[in-house]
């Protein structure tokens, strides 16, 4: 995936710098494109050779539209060059690499917690002060539920991993018993 990385960076920085301090309203914009490239019938009609890049444009626009979302002129160029220059696919990554840019100009990082059971209201708060502290900043948190944790939770920030999760330490001891 290095190579999409490497597609999407000029697309990012690019939005960044034309985005000043209005990157926050444009990364919950750029997200919604994201969930909206990723769906497999909209790439394969921006790959049909015979719909031309506005019809893809239009379409993408009047979907977020109706989710709510109206494109910010920036967001909007931006999907018209992405497209111009076929390049729907990266829009996910480019997408990321604004969030980390963003995230990096206010000081906040995303945290993806995956636990077995919902985390909501004041445990959520609880959850976020304790992971705030423990990473040494200030956190965006999002929840995933996975069954298969069993119990506990696991954090991703950035590259970092958190696993207090009951499946991690079954693994440790089988593991440990296995050596």
């Amino acid at each position: 995936m290095a190579e999409i990385a490497t597609i999407a960076r000029p697309y990012a920085e690019a939005l960044f710098k034309a985005a000043g301090s209005e990157g926050a309203k444009l990364k919950d914009q750029l997200a919604t494109l994201s969930a909206l490239a990723g769906d497999a019938g909209l790439r394969q009609f921006a790959d049909n050779p015979k719909v031309a890049a506005t019809q893809v444009f239009d379409l993408v626009a009047g979907v977020a539209l109706q989710k709510g979302v109206s494109l910010d002129a920036k967001v909007g160029n931006l999907l018209r060059t992405v497209l111009d220059n076929g390049r729907l696919a990266a829009l996910p990554e480019i997408a990321s690499q604004f969030a980390r840019l963003v995230n990096a100009q206010s000081g906040v990082s995303d945290a993806l917690v995956e636990s077995a059971f919902p985390i909501e209201g004041a445990q959520l708060a609880e959850v976020a002060a304790t992971l705030e502290k423990r990473f040494r900043r200030k956190l965006n948190v999002r929840v995933l539920v996975k069954a298969e944790l069993i119990g506990g939770i696991r954090v991703t920030v950035g590259d970092e991993v958190l696993d207090t999760s009951v499946k991690a330490r079954l693994e440790q001891m089988k593991v440990a018993l296995t050596a």
